[in-house]
């Protein structure tokens, strides 16, 4: 399979990434913001511009990239940030991949498990309800 990923570089996207690649497939990193070197396909997270032909024609996209939760004091303005980069990255992400010629069947979004707090010894899944706080 042919894959882009954003957040490749990241903790989890590293670990994909080497995991994928090390099974066959051929992943496609797309580094954050633009570029005029066209051999480095790039996206940009803030206003949804995408390299389409690295793109076009692949079979899934994972989107791992956000803002990075460690990087800083949690301000009102980094609070925004962080949440930003996932609300609109994602939208813009999955918007431009809907404008392509041929579009990825497949799409994977992941965040952190952060979003649920901390349980203990709680078994989590998807229907879990959220915890509380800006993030639990």
């Amino acid at each position: 399979m042919r894959v882009a990923m954003t957040g490749a570089t990241g903790l989890i996207g590293s670990a994909l990434l080497s995991l994928l690649e090390s099974n066959g497939h051929q992943v496609i990193p797309l580094r954050r913001g633009s570029s005029n070197d066209r051999t480095t396909p790039s996206w940009n997270p803030l206003s949804g511009d995408l390299s389409d032909a690295a793109v076009d024609g692949v079979d899934a996209v994972v989107h791992l990239a956000g803002e990075n939760i460690a990087g800083g004091r949690w301000t009102k303005a980094r609070k925004a940030r962080i949440r930003d980069s996932r609300v609109h990255g994602t939208r813009h992400l999955s918007e431009a991949l809907a404008r392509l010629e041929r579009p990825p069947k497949t799409l994977i979004v992941a965040s952190a498990i952060g979003f649920y707090g901390d349980r203990g010894e709680e078994r989590l899944h998807e229907q879990s309800s959220a915890g509380t706080g800006f993030l639990p």
